[in-house]
């Protein structure tokens, strides 16, 4: 047993052991399916504390000939597969997490050299035989591992964790970058001696002009999960089934944690929901490890556009953004989609590929955006959510002249933040008004196809809370009554199937020449559908 080489099962031992372990094996039943395939090399990015580093024990502990894993492995759902005992501490193994052996900005300027001297010492004392034809002051370790392979045919499995490390501690050296990636396309590209290589991150491989060459990687990330998102944090019926057992309220864990979505699926953060369980308190867990300047960094970046589309998440909405064009590191960037793609990277928000939308996923999140918010740098955005709940109260209560005023302080308090200039403006003003729209309401819904037409935003109350439904048209430089009757003529309410009970029609309206906000409101009562 070594320490990079055929290491033990010691870490995947404690996971096992801890108070909260969730059985994510299944993952060996993907990695077996692909060892000496065109699809053998897997780069699986998402953020901190989201469980990468557990699943590269687990597969160390799986695959190691280091270690003896058949009782860790009893009664886990990897032994249903019928390639589990095939595979089972049964190949050579090489486990590295590069952040071990860059602790500061020094170690960026060897760390390659150390990586390669102590797995390179390792394999001559397993290999003696087929390392001594190589000459010592020459060894590399791609050299010395393609000479085991000749002489005995014995291929190496590589567990890669914190592979992305280097662009977050050298984010402005790119020589080193380069360096890096050079080292990483030797070591993988066209490479015989290489059975499966598995490598953790926060980030996608690194796109850097003709050094994206080590493209050979298939890539899971946050934003494109494939078939491994149930893999990337636990899952509902998981959390569902850890509740009961710890006799937490599963409701408030979803409202807290939930709403991250890979693919078809809604993951929890592992850290988060694992504290909740064992100490029963609801609080921000996995934001704690890490200040909210980290957030703020980004998020204060002079881009056109990004303060509205964070304002806009702030009060439950969306954003659509490009990620296509994200570099995937933490300093080149040309717009706000960059921005928000590493944020999504990151964990701040989620996104819904079939939408291409952006959006802050859940209570704890949302805390670390208020907190980032609270700064000179967006005055007015705090007052403005603060009154929420009094405009909440007289749209119910359909006092249009308060409404009214209300939207105008929000939009006096936000001119600093928003162009306002537009609809899109003003329907992230109406977000902000509405924030509070969210302890009694689902998530709004922008710009929803109903009837002939689409309504700007749609609230519709949650699960056995008694108000109305709320049905918002926005309007530039024309009238609320107008868009009254744009509401009733498109027949905007008929969306709401199923539905039944009052519906207010809110129509706000901003002039630009006589710069005035008017409000007109409307009740449909008792409304079935």
């Amino acid at each position: 047993m070594g320490t990079y080489v055929n290491p033990g099962n010691t870490a995947f031992t404690e996971a096992i052991n801890s108070k909260i372990y969730i059985d994510k094996s299944e993952l060996i039943s993907y990695t077996n399916s692909v060892i000496n395939t065109k699809q053998k090399n897997i780069c699986v990015s998402r953020p901190r504390r989201f469980g990468k580093s557990m699943a590269a024990d687990m597969l160390v502990a799986y695959y190691s000939k280091g270690c003896d894993s058949t009782k860790l492995f009893s009664g886990k759902s990897a032994e249903k597969d019928k390639s589990f005992t095939l595979h089972l501490n049964q190949h050579n193994v090489i486990r590295l997490d590069i952040q071990r052996f860059l602790e500061t900005k020094k170690d960026l300027n060897k760390f390659i050299y150390e990586i390669e001297k102590w797995v390179i010492l390792e394999l001559i004392k397993l290999f003696p035989e087929c390392t001594d034809i190589i000459p010592r002051r020459n060894r590399k370790l791609k050299s010395v591992l393609e000479q085991i392979f000749v002489q005995t045919g014995n291929g190496f499995i590589f567990i890669i964790d914190e592979w992305d490390c280097v662009f977050q501690l050298a984010k402005d050296r790119k020589e080193k970058q380069k360096e890096y990636l050079d080292f990483l396309r030797g070591l993988f590209k066209g490479a015989e001696y290489v059975d499966l290589a598995y490598m953790t991150g926060i980030l996608p491989i690194k796109k850097y002009g003709e050094h994206s060459a080590i493209n050979i990687f298939d890539e899971y990330s946050m934003i494109s999960p494939k078939n491994l998102g149930k893999y990337f944090g636990f899952t509902e019926d998981e959390v569902q089934q850890q509740c009961k057992e710890h006799g937490v309220d599963y409701e408030e864990v979803k409202k807290w944690y939930d709403g991250y979505r890979l693919g078809g699926l809604h993951i929890y953060n592992p850290k988060s929901v694992s504290d909740v369980l064992i100490w029963k308190e609801f609080q921000s867990y996995w934001t704690g490890t890490e200040t909210y300047e980290a957030l703020k960094i980004y998020i204060d970046m002079n881009f056109d556009g990004l303060k509205e589309a964070v304002s806009m998440m702030i009060g439950n909405g969306k954003c659509k953004i490009n990620t296509r064009k994200f570099q995937n590191d933490m300093t080149t960037f040309k717009t706000k989609d960059d921005v928000l793609t590493l944020l999504v990277h990151l964990g701040y928000l989620t996104y819904d590929k079939n939408t291409s939308e952006a959006f802050i996923p859940n209570q704890e999140i949302i805390q670390e955006f208020m907190n980032a918010v609270d700064d000179p740098g967006w005055d007015g955005l705090i007052q403005s959510l603060n009154r929420s709940e009094d405009l909440l109260r007289c749209t119910w209560a359909c006092n249009e002249d308060a409404v009214a005023k209300s939207v105008a302080a929000i939009h006096s308090e936000t001119t600093s933040i928003l162009k306002y200039n537009d609809e899109n403006s003003l329907a992230c003003v109406i977000l902000m008004a509405y924030y509070s729209a969210k302890v009694y309401y689902l998530n709004p819904i922008m710009e929803l196809p109903s009837g002939k037409g689409f309504a700007d935003v749609v609230y519709l109350p949650k699960k056995g809370v008694d108000c109305p439904a709320l049905v918002v048209e926005l309007k530039w430089n024309k009238s609320a009554e107008g868009a009254i009757a744009q509401i009733k003529e498109r027949q905007y309410a008929n969306w709401i199937k199923g539905y039944t009970g009052n519906i207010l029609l809110v129509a706000i309206n901003y002039t630009k020449e006589t710069k005035k906000h008017t409000c007109k409101i409307e009740t449909l009562s008792n409304i079935r559908f």
